[in-house]
């Protein structure tokens, strides 16, 4: 899996072809949807006409589990399914639930219904979003599942270290939705602009950079084609300890999307 990807969060289905083509032509080679988004249809028919061969692309969508339902097994293989023939895949790299929903406790089934898929080989990979700890380890010791990847949320504002050190000890891949903050104003913090001119690069490439040398897998997003390209040109520098020092010190415990513990929204 690329270390480096590109998410189509509210990208709306009309833009995704575009949106995903330009990233293509910029060199990502994942790209991250889900069921949620509704631009699986848009995403793979920029797939398709990339003409790039499919071994070189890393495609990652997500259960919708969010609804006023217990899921069961042929409920997950069924909206897998449908997944599936929106982007015009006979397979995906990696297959994540949403969200566990401990309230609904029925994310247990899901990993193994997800494990299953996984063993088929039409989920080269499989893992969850938004699962904190405790739904990390329950999983890992009622199921025997290890979710290859937990995606969450994570940034400077909320470095999710407990957590970052969950996966490690469980061998879990983390990725980071939201990296640059949702727009919620990181990237005009001031505390990264000295970093910012010392490199000659902007604040967005700083906290995309600040992930990689963390071995976090990243996805930032963008409809704007030199955003996009700016997000993927972040390989030519390298932050030293100072710097990371810096962004570490930003942590403030803020989460801007929702809590794991609590959501279930319809």
């Amino acid at each position: 899996m690329p270390q480096l990807g590109f998410g189509v969060w509210q990208v709306p289905d009309d833009q995704a072809e575009t949106t995903v083509a330009e990233a293509l032509r910029a060199g990502y080679r994942s790209i991250d949807t889900a069921a949620i988004y509704g631009n699986e249809e848009g995403t793979g028919r920029a797939l398709a006409a990339s003409g790039l061969p499919r071994e070189e692309l890393f495609v990652t969508t997500k259960l919708w589990n969010s609804s006023r339902e217990t899921w069961t097994r042929e409920s997950v293989l069924r909206e897998f399914d449908a997944s599936l023939a929106r982007l015009g895949l006979d397979h995906v790299d990696l297959y994540l639930v949403h969200w566990p929903r401990p309230m609904r406790d029925d994310y247990l089934t899901i990993a193994r219904t997800l494990d299953e898929l996984h063993r088929t080989g039409r989920a080269r990979a499989v893992g969850v979003s938004n699962f904190k700890p405790a739904h990390l380890r329950r999983v890992v010791e009622e199921t025997g599942v290890v979710p290859s990847v937990n995606q969450i949320e994570l940034h400077p504002y909320f470095p999710q270290r407990e957590t970052r050190e969950v996966h490690e000890e469980l061998g879990i891949a983390t990725e980071a939705y939201s990296p640059l903050g949702s727009g919620q104003g990181l990237l005009i913090d001031e505390r990264l602009t000295p970093v910012a001119e010392k490199h000659g690069r902007t604040p967005a490439q700083v906290v995309l950079r600040w992930h990689l040398q963390q071995g976090i897998i990243v996805i930032p997003k963008s409809v704007t084609p030199s955003r996009i390209k700016e997000n993927a040109d972040v390989f030519g520098f390298e932050l030293d300890a100072e710097d990371l020092a810096a962004l570490e010190a930003m942590d403030s415990g803020t989460r801007f999307a929702a809590d794991p513990d609590t959501f279930d929204w319809n």
